[in-house]
């Protein structure tokens, strides 16, 4: 087993309960990890035998852009399609951070973490 790690991808979307939230937006930075068999293709060094973190990235910035009250919803998606995108992957950890949420104080962000495995 093997680990695909993305770090940092920063997406501009509308997340969150409140009408204002809709309307203005917030930055977020997402943290993907994947695991996965990657030892074919560390052998014959072929783009087919991995997983290609150019797929991973347009997941992340596809579902992220969907809108939603609760992170807990946007990372659910991008681990759901995952699942049924690339079969290679056995486990995801999904950080979705939201950068100065409105929460009354100063806080540089608020974070959640899902995870989920796959079955072989």
């Amino acid at each position: 087993m093997g680990k695909i790690i993305l770090e940092n991808i920063r997406i501009y979307s509308n997340h969150g309960c409140l009408d204002e939230e809709a309307l203005i937006g917030s930055d977020y930075v997402v943290d993907l990890e994947i695991e996965a068999d990657l030892s074919k293709s560390a052998e014959t060094d072929e783009l087919g035998d991995t997983v290609d973190y150019v797929h991973l990235n347009r997941i992340v910035k596809e579902e992220v852009s969907i809108r939603s009250k609760l992170l807990e919803k946007v990372a659910d998606r991008v681990l759901q399609r995952i699942g049924k995108e690339i079969f290679m992957v056995r486990f995801a950890r999904v950080k979705l951070s939201k950068m100065n949420p409105p929460i009354g104080g100063n806080v540089e962000k608020v974070s959640i973490i899902l995870e989920k495995k796959f079955s072989v």
